[in-house]
């Protein structure tokens, strides 16, 4: 495991959870606290990573949150609902509960050689399908259905009175996005939504908290995919054929490039005419993945 991470303020009652430096399973959280009131954004893979966040939470709000939302249905985002629960309400948009109740903890088989503890999947208690507001005693959490994007169903969080914006996976700081089960186009247009709000301090789902430049970063990334794609499929090569051609020239230091393979596989399938988030071979796609990395990739959870 890596370096212990703390809740830390980024805005009055405002608080974010890195996991750094934010790779496979390694996931942001966040907590929004008012007169007694408390939202968690997001829990942790792992069942110890999980308690960690529940300490953590329980320093700022004794008893730990109120609420819980899931801003979709992987597993580092939702294996720890059951260490706030049952105190906490869980909340998610209709489509990441139907996508969890599905996915089970299927993601653990990934990876058999992490210690993911005795997980116990906690489905969403109330869904939402467009928008929902909480009141969270002086500030407002305003969730947001915004995929397809990195899923076909992803929500954002954000904290109007505080210019704060909790993306999950839509928006990725430092670290290679990952849109195979979302869309690259739906991606393009979450990103002009998210701009709209004119965020200060954007917590991305992975990597360092950062400013409205992860918007941009994330941005360019995509377009570069699909251009990729675009000459990948006139010249007549397989997604894994152009990510091992390929120059990531800027997105070279970005954490787990092997996601590369992922990207391309979902952007030939949009250039050929899939619907943004609709379903791909998630397993085959794994499997070249591992052979661009040269091996399982790594997850620290």
């Amino acid at each position: 495991m890596s370096a212990e991470p703390t809740l830390r303020e980024i805005a009055e009652g405002v608080h974010a959870y890195e996991q750094l430096p934010g790779g496979w399973c390694l996931n942001n959280a966040g907590l929004i606290t008012s007169r007694g009131h408390a939202v968690l954004i997001d829990t942790a893979a792992t069942q110890a990573r999980a308690r960690r966040l529940r300490a953590q939470t329980e320093l700022v709000v004794p008893g730990g949150p109120d609420l819980l939302v899931n801003t979709h249905f992987h597993g580092d985002h939702v294996f720890g609902n059951t260490e706030f629960t049952p105190k906490a309400t869980v909340i998610a948009h209709e489509q990441t509960r139907a996508d969890s109740a599905e996915a089970g903890l299927a993601l653990c088989g990934l990876w058999p050689g992490v210690e993911w503890g005795e997980l116990e999947l906690t489905l969403p208690d109330v869904t939402f399908t467009d928008r929902l507001r909480l009141h969270v005693g002086e500030l407002t959490v305003e969730l947001e259905m915004v995929g397809p994007a990195h899923t076909a169903g992803d929500v954002i969080a954000w904290v109007p009175q505080r210019r704060v914006l909790f993306t999950g996976d839509v928006v990725w700081s430092g670290v290679t996005p990952y849109v195979l089960m979302g869309s690259i186009e739906g991606s393009l247009r979450a990103l002009e939504r998210l701009r709209a709000l004119d965020p200060a301090v954007v917590v991305s789902g992975h990597g360092p908290v950062a400013g409205p430049e992860v918007l941009d970063a994330t941005e360019a990334y995509l377009r570069w995919v699909r251009e990729l794609a675009k000459d990948g499929l006139r010249a007549g090569q397989s997604a894994l054929e152009v990510a091992r051609a390929a120059d990531l020239g800027p997105f070279a230091a970005l954490v787990d490039p092997e996601r590369l393979v992922g990207n391309l596989h979902r952007a030939y399938a949009e250039l050929d005419g899939l619907a943004p988030g609709a379903r791909l071979d998630v397993g085959a796609s794994f499997r070249e993945m591992a052979e661009f990395h040269g091996g399982l990739p790594h997850c620290a959870a």
